[in-house]
């Protein structure tokens, strides 16, 4: 009976461990947890936006989705909750009386843009761009349009989105 209770207890023992072990993996598995990022907006409801006389944010007012919460669409400025890889997207419409840029900047320094010349025939156009970005937590991401330009925010034609693909 001696030698039965003495077995028990190792038993218990080793169950505890492997019941502590199991618990710190459940633990950093939670914290490296994937948070959801992900946005995309409309420069809407206004029909044409600009010329400005400087170059100016676009503020896409019509939020699609915003899970996150990383945009916001009373600035036009995108804020990264965590360190990782982010993809961007920049699209627009405007017609083609004049030419269109659109830049798209992280923490003040242009990254990647979108550009169409004036053409005499053309009625319209469009134009875009992506890129996948290494951002910091609270590094942040936006769009600039060239001064005496102009875009069609109506109808969700001009779109600014981006998602976190890894942390």
């Amino acid at each position: 009976m001696c030698c039965e209770f003495g077995e028990l207890k190792a038993k218990i023992a080793a169950l505890e461990t492997k019941l502590q072990d199991s618990e710190n993996q459940i633990a950093a598995l939670k914290s490296k947890e994937r948070k959801k990022v992900v946005f995309s907006a409309g420069a809407g409801p206004r029909g044409n936006i600009g010329p400005y006389d400087s170059e100016t944010t676009l503020v896409y007012q019509t939020v699609i989705t915003n899970e996150g919460n990383a945009y916001d669409s009373s600035t036009g400025i995108f804020c990264a909750p965590s360190e990782g890889i982010y993809y961007f997207t920049i699209f627009h419409h405007a017609g083609g009386g004049t030419g269109t840029e659109l830049f798209l900047y992280r923490n003040g320094q242009r990254v990647v843009q979108t550009q169409n010349h004036p053409a005499v025939h053309e009625t319209a156009h469009n134009g875009g761009n992506a890129v996948f970005l290494q951002l910091n937590q609270g590094d942040q991401v936006y769009v600039r349009m060239g001064p005496n330009q102009h875009i069609w925010g109506s109808g969700y034609h001009t779109t600014f989105s981006g998602f976190l693909v890894d942390m």
